[in-house]
């Protein structure tokens, strides 16, 4: 896999995702969002879902496990899929000057 098969993944999942999305809930998830639910007061329960998803999403990449999952199925990274080159890409491939071993010592 590589990065142009990750953009291509999420744009596709993207669009599948759509606008809303139908959630069926356990009894502990749907306990535990009535528990937030009461004591943050969102306007929709909808609302907690969506910081979930950007807590969850936060986390992740601090502590490296999307980096690890990009990597182990695509060969990327969330830097490289951010600035859409892979790492290679961005440090160039820079040719090193031939060095003459006969000469290293001679001054």
């Amino acid at each position: 896999m590589s990065l142009e098969e990750l953009s291509e993944s999420v744009t596709d999942r993207y669009s599948e995702l759509g606008e809303q999305l139908d959630v069926e809930l356990d009894r502990e998830t749907r306990n535990e969002l009535a528990m937030l639910s009461v004591a943050l007061d969102p306007e929709e329960p909808d609302e907690l879902v969506r910081r979930a998803v950007h807590m969850l999403f936060q986390t992740t990449v601090d502590t490296g496990k999307l980096d690890f999952h990009l990597r182990s199925g695509f060969d990327t990274t969330y830097d490289e899929y951010l600035s859409g080159m892979t790492y290679d890409e961005m440090a160039g491939d820079f040719p090193q000057p031939q060095q003459n071993e006969d000469r290293r010592y001679q001054f």
